[in-house]
C-alpha cells in the first residue's frame, strides 16, 4: 500500500512506456545552496517590487535580511546543501522548488526515478489538518516540477550529515550536486530506493 498517496498521479505524469522506479517525499536540505540562474536573477531583478518580508526585516534589523548574512548563518548552522555555478543543473532545480515571490502554503516534494529521467514534483497545497478531499485535492495538483535525463545525473548516495543519517546527494555531470532530505522520525528506505535506482 502507498502511505503518501501519490503513487497513481505519478503513473499519470511519467511519458507512455516510462516505468517508474522508485520515488520518495523529500525536501531540499536546509544550508548554503547554489545560486540562482542567471534568467531568474534577471526577472527578479525586473519585478521592480520589494517583498513584505524584506521590508519588515529591515524595520528589525538591516543586517538580517543581507543575502551574504543570511548564507553565512546557513552555512554556519546546516552546513551546505549544494553547490554549483548559476544555471547548472543543481541550481535550476534549487530554484525550480523555490521560485521568487511569497508562497506560505506547504506542498510536498516527491524524487522521481525513472528509467529514463529524474523528476523533481511538487503537489498542491498541504493542509495540517486536512480531510480526505483536502489530501486528494493535494495529490491530484501534484506536477513536474523539474526534470533531468538520467544522463545528466552523475551519482546519488545517502549518508550521514552532521546529526541526519538520512541525507541524499545528487551529484550531476556538470559538477553540480544538492542534497535532500527526510525528516529524522521517517523512514529513510524511500531515498535509498531513489539512490539506488538512479546509481543502479
Amino acid at each position: 500500500m502507498d502511505p503518501t498517496g501519490y503513487r497513481d498521479r505519478i503513473g499519470q505524469l511519467v511519458e507512455p512506456n516510462e516505468q517508474v522506479l522508485a520515488y520518495a517525499k523529500a525536501e531540499a536540505a536546509q544550508g548554503a545552496a547554489p545560486p540562482p540562474p542567471p534568467d531568474a536573477v534577471k526577472q527578479e531583478a525586473g519585478g521592480g517590487g520589494v517583498s513584505a518580508g524584506a521590508v519588515l526585516l529591515n524595520l528589525i534589523s538591516p543586517l538580517i535580511s543581507s543575502e551574504r548574512g543570511d548564507r553565512l548563518v546557513d552555512r554556519v548552522v546546516w552546513g551546505i546543501a549544494g553547490r554549483g555555478a548559476p544555471g547548472s543543473a543543481a541550481s535550476r532545480l534549487r530554484h525550480a522548488l523555490h521560485p521568487p515571490g511569497p508562497d506560505l502554503t506547504v506542498r510536498d516534494t516527491l524524487l522521481v526515478a525513472t528509467d529514463r529521467r529524474l523528476l523533481v514534483c511538487v503537489s498542491g497545497p498541504v493542509k495540517v489538518l486536512s480531510s480526505r478531499k483536502d489530501d486528494e485535492r493535494s495529490v491530484a495538483e501534484t506536477g513536474i516540477a523539474w526534470s533531468a535525463s538520467r544522463a545528466e545525473v552523475a551519482s546519488a548516495r545517502v549518508g550521514w550529515h552532521r546529526l541526519n543519517p538520512k541525507r541524499l546527494r545528487l551529484d550531476f555531470t556538470d559538477g553540480s550536486w544538492l542534497a535532500f532530505t527526510v525528516p529524522i522520525a521517517e523512514s529513510g528506505r524511500p531515498l535509498r530506493d531513489v539512490a539506488g535506482a538512479i546509481s543502479g
